[in-house]
């Protein structure tokens, strides 16, 4: 079997002009070193469309003053304020790299033997990284996969609003009506929100009356709930122990809180509408959708978090995207437990992770894998991680091979040769 590792980018050679750039909200620190360690000082512009063309006509001068061929682009990972300098120069003749900002740090004391830390240092130790060949390609989504990334986040941001929100409702059904939650135990589904909207409180409940309300629950949740939950919430109110001081302020705060979720819920499904349309615009998207337990929203994440899976030439580097690459901590004899990095894109592992939950149910395509790392005594949650990087290597097979996912292939080739 041959092993394949994700090799160190070795984007310097002798005509290559390294450019290192310390990117924050409103300013730019810009390094250009050539490959004989002539340099310029550090040089500040602005984070804007003025800035970049003043660094970009640096580059060029510094590049045509030494003769060389090629540039090379190099910045830490920095979120947002790094996106607008990405796609200025993505139309430039140069090739972008980024520096894990963990790694910056630990270089820094190399530096000057000192752990000082300064804009005037930073691009110089990022210039450092990228010539040691401790860089990473810049896979830039474009197209229906730019716009699945941004949906994905937008939805992403969204239903945590949304979780805090429902935190928020229940600590104030709590207080107004703390049996509420005993008994309709789920504050989000309709029937709940329902009640929550016409009869917040003990009081609204006992003058609804018992048959009223069995009759309205009823209709509410389409025959699931009838008289007897009708009953259990009649009488839980006859006895509640809500607050009534300061009810009308809680109750003021809890219509806001219900027309935020609405209007929250109401986002999230035009958002996932949107990231349907969008996903049927990537060609090999029919791949990671045939295999059973990865649905649209997955695929569409999955996609919009990777940016191009066919821009990354091994399944190692996508793993070192999502944080789901290993690593061990050992010396002598000790041996130490492996563990992921989670040194990725945070959210690309939650999808992974909730992806490997749904194929591991009963019937599922990896029920029988989880159940064989059960069964040698790791830990479940061990367990769905290992599933979660063994989906992530196989989707970037079935796109690379432009296949789709086939249950059982090795025991059905197994059968053919046997034949």
């Amino acid at each position: 079997m041959i092993k394949i590792e994700t090799k160190k980018l070795r984007v310097v050679n002798t005509k290559t002009l390294v450019v290192a750039v310390d990117i924050s909200k409103a300013t730019l620190m810009g390094y250009c070193r050539c490959p004989d360690g002539r340099d310029c000082n550090p040089f500040e512009v602005s984070n804007n469309k003025e800035g970049f063309k003043k660094l970009w006509d640096r580059i060029c001068w510094m590049k045509a003053a030494h003769h060389l061929e090629e540039v090379v682009v190099g910045f830490e990972s920095t979120g947002i304020y790094g996106e607008p300098l990405v796609h200025f120069l993505r139309s430039k003749p140069v090739r972008l790299v980024q520096v894990n900002p963990f790694h910056t740090r630990r270089m820094k004391d190399l530096e000057g033997n000192s752990p000082n830390k300064t804009d005037q240092k930073d691009p110089k130790v990022i210039a450092d990284l990228m010539q040691l060949g401790h860089a990473l390609s810049v896979v830039i989504p474009e197209g229906a996969a730019a716009q699945l990334r941004r949906l994905t986040q937008a939805r992403e941001r969204s239903v945590q609003r949304r979780t805090a929100l429902y935190n928020q409702l229940h600590d104030l059904v709590f207080l107004l009506f703390p049996e509420f939650v005993q008994v309709m135990k789920d504050l989000q589904t309709q029937s709940a929100q329902y009640l929550l909207r016409h009869y917040p409180t003990p009081q609204a409940v006992v003058q609804c009356g018992l048959e009223a309300l069995a009759l309205l629950l009823k209709r509410i949740s389409h025959g699931k709930l009838g008289r007897e939950r009708a009953q259990a919430l009649y009488e839980a109110a006859q006895e509640s122990a809500g607050l009534q001081e300061g009810r009308d302020g809680m109750l003021l705060e809890m219509e806001h809180l219900l027309l935020e979720i609405d209007s929250s819920s109401r986002f999230i499904e035009q958002v996932e509408q949107e990231m349907s349309r969008y996903l049927q615009q990537i060609p090999y998207s029919s791949c990671i959708l045939s295999m059973k337990g990865i649905g649209e929203i997955t695929a569409a994440g999955l996609i919009g978090e990777v940016g191009d899976f066919k821009k990354f030439p091994t399944a190692s580097e996508v793993e070192k995207l999502a944080g789901l690459d290993l690593f061990e901590i050992s010396s002598g004899k000790r041996r130490g437990n492996r563990h992921i990095s989670k040194r990725g894109r945070p959210l690309l592992r939650k999808l992974l992770y909730f992806a490997a939950m749904n194929t591991v149910r009963t019937g599922g395509v990896m029920h029988a894998p989880y159940q064989r790392h059960l069964e040698r005594g790791m830990p479940k949650i061990k367990a769905l991680v290992a599933i979660a990087r063994k989906l992530l290597r196989i989707l970037f097979a079935l796109v690379r091979d432009h296949n789709v996912y086939i249950e059982n292939y090795s025991q059905q080739e197994t059968l053919k040769l046997a034949a």
